[in-house]
């Protein structure tokens, strides 16, 4: 009898496991999906807005260290965290928090004044409580005039991105039967040894021959290293940056991860490979 319950109860297990298999909802593949896509979207806003966040450099200012059709990474922890931190600048971040000044020389992202909305991308020259002035196309620092050496002159093959209208017909030139741009380039040497290349094209009053500007606490002055076609902070917003609060400062330029020169088609796969700037992935800053 005892023998005839036991098998009873063996029988009766997976009869009540097939009755609970039944009553339990299956989990249906599109909730499924929209749970994964979900967390992925959260991991990338958390690694966006506070590791890593990647900038495409949509203009020749900052030539010649960043062309048009540069991608690079920001890191967003090397000068604390505020709302330009996030995605859109949702506003849930008072201030500044762990909050740091940028090295001079660095090449930051920042957000731009309200008139203009924008990410932008720029090389910090003065901290707070220092002066910036320009004279004759020379950089002076409280009152110090940098270093500026003639060097090669910068040259690059005119592209899709980069067309002889944006290079301008003064500089445009051929190069072994190829069009090209050409500017005199020039080296900066900071105070402390950092230096690197900037182009002048002409004699310019309005940018090449500036009054003294005194960097306000709490703000950084920064200017494009192709000096003459860059609205930064010599000029107020609209038409430039004016001095830049170090809370609208998101993330430091790190890395190019990519380069194209703009002559990649989405219907023509093979183009993606032939118009890649290879030889740019990968450099620092």
């Amino acid at each position: 009898m005892l023998h005839m319950l036991d098998g009873a109860r063996r029988l009766s297990k997976p009869a009540a496991m097939a009755k609970d298999a039944k009553t339990k909802p299956a989990r249906s593949e599109t909730a499924e999906t929209f749970r994964f896509l979900l967390k992925l979207a959260v991991v990338v806003l958390i690694l966006r807005s506070f590791i890593f966040a990647p900038f495409s450099i949509p203009s020749e200012s900052m030539l010649p260290r960043l062309l048009i059709g540069d991608y690079l990474f920001v890191s967003k922890w090397s000068y604390g965290y505020s709302r330009w931190s996030l995605p859109g600048g949702v506003p849930l971040i008072p201030g500044r928090i762990f909050g740091s000044t940028p090295t001079r020389g660095d090449v930051v992202v920042f957000r731009a004044p309200e008139v203009l909305d924008h990410d932008v991308i720029k090389r910090v020259i003065g901290l707070p409580g220092e002066t910036v002035q320009m004279r004759q196309g020379t950089l002076y620092l409280n009152g110090t005039a940098i270093p500026k050496a003639r060097i090669a002159d910068f040259t690059i093959p005119l592209t899709a991105n980069f067309d002889a209208e944006k290079c301008g017909a003064p500089f445009v030139d051929v190069a072994d039967g190829v069009q090209i741009c050409r500017y005199p380039r020039y080296r900066e040497t900071l105070p402390g040894g950092r230096s690197y290349s900037v182009l002048d094209q002409a004699q310019l009053p309005d940018r090449d021959d500036t009054g003294v500007y005194t960097v306000p606490a709490g703000h950084i002055f920064v200017m494009g290293d192709n000096r003459d076609d860059s609205g930064d902070s010599r000029f107020p917003a609209p038409s430039g940056m004016g001095y830049v609060p170090l809370e609208n400062v998101e993330g430091k330029a790190v890395v190019s991860f990519f380069s194209t020169d703009g002559n990649a088609e989405w219907l023509k796969p093979w183009t993606w490979v032939s118009a890649a700037r290879w030889e740019r992935i990968g450099e620092g800053f």
